[in-house]
């Protein structure tokens, strides 16, 4: 962008530039490069400044050449611009102001630019739309309305915005190909679709801007409510004939027992009498009947090492794994458990991750603290200092646990952290 000022301007000597520099100066340079950004890059309207110090005024009845002796000064910018221009700085404003700090910004020509481009973008949806056998789709036209008003893709760059509505669309045209042939396979794995429409299997994993624009578009499609969490995004998906990834992620479990009458059940009661972990997948508790014995206490740990040592002892209570985050996977498990009458009990680590784990899961299902209360911590905390065990500092913020208003308290005190293994040989107790 071309600085507006005399061709002629020349740089400052080190007597002028020394004061430009001046700390009694610094809030005018800041207030007129904001101005300045707000007009355009022109030098026009006025600035004020408050609460001026003694080292202020100075500065600006020397710049201004005019007294400056109240703690408000009023500046007008075209009286700062001739007044720079015909002093020994030799420049106009913003020329002073880009030897002063970084380039200016004309934020209005920004503004125009940037829905210049967004009306580009959207032009370009709607013809990619209009172009495609969607035009003829009722729900088209309030897709894109909510697109936009949205607005998580007008903030994206604009090559990127332009590819993500492009392969919304091809992704919405493979699924809703009105009254044309229907591409091959009718059914989609998610990775195929993906890979499809963009290249990559991944393309269209949770959490990605695409697949948030194509299941907004599925659920209008199907007349349903846009989902608000993952069991819900993969009903929708399958509602459009996709099948979601629902094998690479598993569910621990040990020494289940369901009720029911086909081979998966009774696969899993044999693994149960053969002391024997499973990982159970989504697509496995999709078709599984989880009805258990009457009163099923089921315990729910946090580390893996519990269920193997468990096994290995051959413990029959019912044990399952959260593996430290409790994914959508484990949580399906719980669900079909405790809509089955199953309670629950739930021991974890001692560290605050731990204890927000513990939260999460105790305020879901109403477990019951498992060897998780101030006392246990302690006595844990204790035998690992008489046996001499390395300790593991406490860090991060601290998190209060919904069963125990003593815990956070005693960890704080102790500033120890105490992984579930250090209370194994107690929970193998508790597992018969």
């Amino acid at each position: 962008m071309t600085a507006p000022g005399r061709a002629d301007e020349h740089p400052p000597d080190a007597d002028a530039l020394a004061f430009l520099t001046r700390p009694g100066l610094t809030r005018l340079w800041t207030a007129a490069r904001t101005r300045l950004e707000r007009n355009g890059l022109q030098p026009t309207g006025t600035i004020r400044l408050e609460h001026l110090d003694a080292q202020e005024r100075e500065a600006l009845s020397l710049l201004l050449a005019r007294p400056v002796t109240g703690l408000t000064a009023t500046i007008r910018l075209p009286d700062l611009d001739a007044r720079l221009r015909a002093s020994a700085v030799g420049r106009g404003l913003f020329s002073t102001l880009e030897i002063l700090g970084r380039p200016l910004t004309d934020r209005r020509a920004v503004r125009r630019a940037a829905a210049a481009e967004r009306a580009r973008m959207w032009s370009t949806a709607q013809a990619e739309v209009e172009a495609t056998s969607l035009s003829a789709q009722p729900w088209t036209a309030q897709w894109l309305e909510e697109i936009r008003r949205g607005g998580t893709l007008a903030r994206q760059d604009p090559h990127t915005a332009t590819t993500v509505i492009r392969q919304a669309v091809q992704t919405l045209v493979t699924l809703f190909p009105g009254t044309g042939p229907r591409p091959t396979p009718a059914s989609w794995g998610r990775g195929e679709l993906a890979t499809r429409a963009t290249g990559s299997a991944h393309g269209l994993d949770d959490g990605t801007l695409l697949s948030r624009l194509v299941l907004r578009g599925i659920a209008l499609a199907r007349g349903v409510e846009f989902p608000v969490d993952a069991p819900a995004r993969r009903a929708l998906w399958r509602l459009a004939s996709v099948t979601p990834d629902e094998v690479s992620s598993t569910a621990l479990a040990y020494a289940l027992r369901p009720t029911g009458g086909t081979w998966r059940e009774a696969a899993l009661r044999e693994r149960a009498d053969h002391h024997m972990e499973t990982h159970l997948t989504l697509r496995e508790l999709r078709t599984l009947s989880l009805q258990m014995p009457p009163g099923t206490r089921v315990h729910v740990c946090e580390n893996p090492r519990v269920i193997e040592a468990a096994a290995d002892t051959g413990r029959t209570a019912p044990l399952i794994c959260t593996s430290g985050s409790a994914t959508t996977v484990v949580l399906t498990l719980l669900d079909a458990l405790a809509a089955a009458g199953c309670t629950f009990v739930y021991h974890g680590d001692f560290d605050w991750p731990g204890i927000a784990l513990a939260n999460r899961i105790t305020q879901r299902y109403g477990a019951e603290p498992w060897r998780m209360r101030a006392a246990d911590y302690e006595y844990l905390a204790t035998r690992a200092q008489v046996h001499g065990t390395p300790q593991i500092a406490l860090t991060g913020p601290s998190e209060e646990a919904v069963w125990d208003a003593e815990l956070a308290s005693a960890m704080n005190a102790l500033g120890i952290a105490l992984h579930e293994e250090a209370a194994l040989d107690l929970l193998l107790e508790d597992l018969g």
